[in-house]
């Protein structure tokens, strides 16, 4: 293990936030709260709005799951009215008896019990009993990505926060380097040395770096913003991190590809096919006969002052089959069968597009991934020597061996060295999240 924590026999390659051993993020108050990898994504899977509209579509699609709403279970009604009414009644018998009769009161009373069930309807309630289960389905599936694609997004802005806090090592080191120069510089004015304008030179160099420094300051407080919007906790809290990036080294693209078809986006593409075939089905049962059994214990009362009949009452059960058969409506479900197979072929295009644009976003990814991991062995070295170099290069300074502009060489190296190190550690780390957020294996 070499001084950034480098090791070529371990599947991990980690970049340690202690560069050239200064302590990391010293400056955190003591009321921050620290927080660390697995708490900011247990934070935004607790508190993220899109997963809890998410688990809501969820629980809807599983209370519409039932053989009720596909109209498979018997339908049962209670019925009754009541009619007060006041006529004017003539009327002639054959017998020759005269009725006349104004403002008749009269009162018309109905009441019944009605149940039916559906016995035959070309099997469309089983086809949307079906359909109801893969929406049910489907819905789940896109939870499971809106999940991994919250996780990606945690993972990613806390990582960054660990980067730019990364860069702030790299500047402080820096600093550090600048504040010993001008240290030299005025012993040596005081021995009559050195004059006036080297020191203003490494004074300027110094405040430029501090204002570099309070810059990325102000960049890594807006990336712990960011961090806190995306696990939804308040903005304007004070949060420390103490980490390392750690990029798996062990990928191998043939079996991030052979995972594809996992991905949460690619299953609910396949069941928006299978809810799309179950749609054809349901439009055709639409030109099969139905036939329903009707039952119902009926209730009827007419009574009126005057008229033929004074009162008239029936109370009884019926029974009986309803068969209703369509025979034209000028081919609307016809239609509407071509239309759903229609989308039916485009539900499989759709499916086939994910796939494709996954199979080739992971061979990109892939290959940033694989290039970050190559680069990453030689940059090691060149921060390693860029170190050794600036360390020197300070000794040799106050050794009167090297000047000014050397130092401020090795500090611009060391610095481009420090960057880039960062940069492609956690270019690295960001293709590895994405590999594995397409792979639908983040944890």
């Amino acid at each position: 293990m070499n001084l950034l924590g480098f090791s070529t026999n371990k599947k991990y390659i980690p970049l340690l936030l202690l560069l050239c051993g200064t302590p990391a993020f010293s400056q955190q108050t003591t009321d921050s709260l620290q927080i660390t990898l697995d708490e900011a994504i247990a934070a935004a899977l607790k508190n993220n709005y899109e997963i809890e509209i998410a688990k809501n579509n969820v629980e809807v699609n599983t209370v519409l799951n039932n053989y009720g709403v596909a109209g498979g279970l018997p339908l049962v009604a209670a019925n009754a009215s009541n009619t007060e009414q006041i006529t004017e009644i003539n009327q002639k018998l054959t017998d020759g008896t005269e009725i006349n009769r104004n403002a008749a009161a009269g009162n018309n009373t109905q009441a019944n019990l009605s149940a039916g069930i559906l016995l035959y309807n070309g099997r469309r309630v089983v086809a949307t009993k079906k359909r109801l289960g893969e929406l049910q389905l489907q819905s789940q599936e896109l939870l499971n990505s809106q999940i991994q694609n919250t996780i990606a997004l945690v993972m990613t802005s806390y990582y960054d926060v660990v980067r730019q806090l990364s860069y702030l090592n790299t500047v402080r080191v820096s600093i550090q380097a600048s504040e010993k120069r001008l240290e030299i510089l005025k012993v040596r004015k005081e021995a009559g040395m050195a004059n006036n304008a080297d020191i203003f030179q490494a004074q300027i160099d110094l405040n430029t770096l501090n204002q570099t420094f309070l810059d990325q300051q102000m960049i890594a407080q807006v990336a712990k913003t960011e961090l806190l919007r995306v696990i939804s906790m308040d903005p304007k809290a004070a949060v420390s991190i103490r980490d390392t990036i750690l990029v798996d080294g062990t990928m191998v693209l043939d079996d991030l590809l052979q995972r594809v078809v996992v991905n949460p986006d690619v299953k609910a593409a396949d069941h928006q096919i299978r809810i799309n075939e179950l749609i054809v089905k349901e439009t055709a049962a639409l030109r099969y006969p139905t036939v329903r059994f009707n039952t119902a214990y009926n209730y009827s009362r007419n009574q009126s002052a005057a008229g033929f009949t004074l009162l008239n009452r029936t109370v009884g059960p019926n029974a009986g089959l309803t068969l209703s058969v369509p025979i034209y409506n000028g081919s609307a479900f016809k239609r509407q069968q071509q239309a759903a197979e229609i989308n039916t072929e485009s539900a499989v295009l759709r499916r086939d597009i994910i796939v494709r644009d996954y199979n080739a976003g992971m061979v990109k990814m892939y290959q940033t991934y694989v290039s970050s991991l190559a680069q990453l062995e030689t940059q090691k070295q060149n921060y390693e020597l860029s170190r050794q170099l600036l360390n020197l290069t300070l000794q040799r300074f106050e050794l009167i061996q090297a000047t000014i502009i050397d130092v401020r060489e090795a500090q611009r190296s060391f610095e481009d060295a420090g960057y880039r190190l960062i940069n492609l550690n956690y270019a690295a780390k960001a293709a590895e999240i994405e590999l594995k957020r397409l792979a639908s294996s983040l944890q």
